[in-house]
């Protein structure tokens, strides 16, 4: 079980400085004895970039309070001992960016998946439920991390909606909003700036939610997905943002560090964006601590089947990078961009007790992981138990489409008189976040413009979902590979979240939308009037409370089902969920209509 609060701790479950400072000290010079020592490990210190060899380590108040050489003085009769027999002690793992919902999990379903991986610190940023529910669906997130047994810091979601007058969400956020949550005892900062064109025009609301966010003394994300690294670029960086992971090349991170930024590189479940970004420390030689490894958006196959940053870690030493360098893009240097040194992000005296015993460093095995001086997990499984959190009605509700679809929900009317037409496609770029703007030249059957199959040309369709208005905007998405008569819909669709349907048989796009609406959101592939996968996600359309594994197998059969359809990229669902996501270039869908992000207007379907 987790351990019983403590009369002294702060709301996070950690025990104030002014509190523990003694304690701590009496443990390090052997007048009290420590809670629990590990003995004779090899000591991966990010501090100086060094292992050092038979080192001990003793804890107190879920914090270190010594490490060095023979840590006997701190052994008492209620000590616990763990021998390390040699393995390395490396501190917690923490993921600087990320989005619990694209889990498909709750916050305590997430944490109880990743635990067991080594992650003990996570930076989230839920503006995915805050398209949905607002500024209370922030609060929600915000109590239930509150209550985890490892530590996780909210971001406040800045672009709610992410583009103003290009999508409509199902909330509203503005600079009042920031200002208040700045005051929750769990904000740790500004969630990514995503309208990189409103800051860098100079935009009131933007710089009103940076303002509020410097005020309070706390950090600023950002994100500039565009190749543009002009004008544009240094207008948004003079905003104010302080990292970024929209980076996809070697260029992107040179010049967000240039600049003074932190430069995030993600290894998602989508998300290949390390292998170019990390020359910029293994070949050019930069130096390595404005550098930050994250996740961004992992689904629950990923991290139950792979890991989550003992993965990214992996993967940035697989690239050639020094697997202490690795580990500091990953602890502390993560740590220090959020103003948390003194806090976590170290083996040192003082900071949280959150520490992994590993084997070996280049593949990281997750033997045993100590969180805030509990062992939580050894073996790849927890110890602990961690208490569902329970959401309330109103965060289930919020599917709501006002009318039952039919197949001709998704025609698609060609221009008068016309036989064929020319198109602007979706195009998906695989294991990257961008899409391309394609044009393709389309039939007209019976006055209604058709996807083609040769060309991998087929439907997408917006649902709205959170008003009741029952519209439907049609399009063309290409890169999928669907060989038969099927479609996907999803209410999980970055970031305004209506819902997303993909297919090539509109009866079957119509089936899966009202299925999906029908189960209060979720993930449904229908093929042929039968369906072949479902996964549930009642809360807020966008994540369930099942066991992160009972979630993974469902994702594991849509995923396989959308295979059977013939498609054949990777993590293709995660593709799918961002064909709405209108602040990354370069074509986009949302309920006003087909949206050219790389000049953030509305444009038109047919050239």
């Amino acid at each position: 079980m987790v351990r019983e609060p403590d009369a002294e701790a702060d709301m996070t479950g950690i025990r104030p400085w002014s509190a523990v400072a003694a304690r701590l000290v009496d443990v390090a010079t052997g007048k009290t004895p420590a809670d629990l020592v590990v003995r004779g490990g090899r000591w991966v210190n990010v501090h100086s970039r060094e292992v050092i060899a038979a080192t001990d380590v003793a804890i107190a108040a879920g914090r270190f309070a010594y490490v060095g050489p023979d840590a006997r003085h701190t052994v008492g009769e209620g000590t616990r001992v763990i021998e390390a027999d040699g393995a390395y002690m490396v501190p917690g793992l923490c993921d600087g960016h990320m989005h619990v919902e694209s889990g498909m999990v709750t916050v305590t379903e997430f944490v109880r998946a990743v635990l067991p991986h080594g992650t003990t610190s996570m930076f989230v940023d839920p503006h995915e439920i805050a398209n949905v529910l607002g500024l209370k669906g922030v609060k929600l997130m915000h109590d239930e991390a509150m209550a985890m047994p490892s530590n996780v810091f909210v971001q406040m979601p800045s672009c709610v909606p992410s583009a103003p007058g290009l999508e409509t969400a199902g909330a509203e956020l503005g600079p009042e909003d920031v200002a208040e949550a700045m005051a929750w005892p769990n904000i740790i900062g500004l969630g990514e700036v995503m309208n990189f064109p409103g800051v860098a025009s100079g935009d009131e609301t933007m710089l009103g939610e940076i303002a509020a966010t410097m005020g309070a003394g706390k950090t600023v994300g950002g994100h500039f997905a565009s190749p543009d690294l002009g004008a544009l670029f240094h207008g948004y960086v003079a905003g104010g943002p302080a990292d970024d992971h929209e980076g996809t090349r070697l260029e992107d991170a040179v010049a967000r560090v240039r600049q003074g930024m932190r430069a995030m590189l993600r290894l998602g479940s989508a998300w290949y964006d390390v292998a170019a970004q990390i020359k910029a420390v293994t070949e050019m030689g930069l130096d390595p601590r404005n550098f930050i490894l994250c996740t961004d958006d992992s689904h629950s196959g990923t991290i139950v089947n792979e890991g989550h940053m003992n993965r990214v870690v992996r993967h940035a030493i697989a690239q050639g990078c020094n697997p202490l360098v690795a580990i500091q893009m990953a602890t502390i240097n993560t740590a220090s961009h959020f103003g948390l040194e003194r806090e976590l992000g170290a083996i040192a005296p003082g900071r949280r007790a959150d520490m992994i015993l590993t084997s070996d460093l280049p593949s990281l095995p997750v033997e045993t992981v100590i969180a805030r001086g509990q062992v939580v997990a050894e073996g790849g499984s927890l110890t602990i138990d961690i208490p569902a959190y329970d959401y309330p009605d109103f965060a289930r509700d919020t599917v709501k489409l006002g009318r039952t679809l039919t197949a001709a929900d998704f025609d698609i009317p060609a221009p008068e008189g016309a036989s064929e037409v020319t198109a602007r496609v979706i195009g998906v770029i695989e294991n990257q976040a961008p899409t391309k703007a394609l044009e393709r030249t389309l039939k007209v059957e019976n006055g209604l413009v058709i996807g083609d199959g040769a060309q991998d040309v087929c439907q997408i369709a917006l649902v709205e979902r959170h008003r009741r208005t029952g519209a439907v905007t049609n399009g063309f998405v290409s890169g999928f590979g669907y060989t038969v008569p099927c479609a996907v819909a999803s209410t999980v669709a970055h970031d305004s979240h209506h819902m997303i349907v993909v297919g090539t048989d509109k009866a079957d796009m119509a089936l899966a939308a009202n299925r999906a609406a029908e189960v209060g959101g979720g993930i449904v592939v229908v093929a042929g009037g039968r369906e072949l996968a479902l996964v549930e996600l009642p809360i807020a359309g966008l994540m369930s409370n099942e066991r992160a594994e009972v979630v993974a197998a469902k994702a594991e059969a849509m995923v396989a089902a959308m295979r059977a359809c013939g498609c054949t990229l990777n993590n293709a669902y995660m593709q799918h969920s961002l064909l709405a996501l209108v602040v990354i270039p370069e074509l986009r869908i949302s309920d006003k209509g087909l949206v050219d992000v790389t000049a953030f207007e509305m444009t038109d379907l047919f050239v």
